[in-house]
């Protein structure tokens, strides 16, 4: 058995690698107080947009998450979230905070990769779920709550958590 000291020489020599994304909370149904300049964009009456990515889960599973990708040189957190929120689900949204931030870590060809997401959470605006990127292999709206237990990722489940306690506690009530 090897020693902790001769095990952290081995693998000294392996740098671990970095990837920063951003992703979106993208929720319909509630009058919300960020579009009332814009005719009362509407969040919280609770759906949110997932998808099913095109690339499975280690164990060839389905995976259920939030749209998300990497932050693209020259842009911003927000910009990508927007942006990919765009592509793999065909919706806009408008920005009404920010989520925070998930930290993770993940094995690829056995490098270890170190990878924070910032999520945002968005009011619907408009487009159709269908008009998604070929990454997804489906986009739809399900229950705010029910995305709480469904997505695949602890991380998500944790942002959506936070999304339905903001807009419980903190957020813009029905009218």
């Amino acid at each position: 058995m090897s020693s902790r000291r001769e095990r952290k020489r081995s693998t000294a020599h392996v740098r671990d690698e970095r990837e920063v994304s951003a992703g979106g909370v993208v929720v319909r149904g509630r009058e919300m107080g960020a579009g009332e300049a814009h005719g009362g964009t509407t969040i919280g009456g609770e759906e949110v947009v997932v998808i099913v990515p095109t690339r499975r889960a280690p164990d060839g599973a389905r995976v259920l998450a939030l749209p998300k990708g990497h932050v693209d040189p020259g842009e911003t957190a927000l910009q990508a979230a927007e942006r990919e929120v765009r592509e793999e689900t065909g919706v806009v949204g408008e920005l009404v905070r920010d989520l925070g931030e998930v930290r993770y870590w993940y094995r690829r060809d056995r490098r270890t990769i170190s990878k924070s997401v910032t999520f945002y959470l968005f009011s619907y605006v408009s487009g159709d779920t269908e008009d998604h990127d070929d990454e997804v292999e489906e986009a739809r709206w399900i229950g705010l709550r029910e995305a709480k237990t469904a997505l695949s990722h602890a991380g998500e489940r944790e942002v959506v958590t936070r999304a339905l306690a903001w807009l419980e506690e903190d957020g813009p009530k029905d009218r």
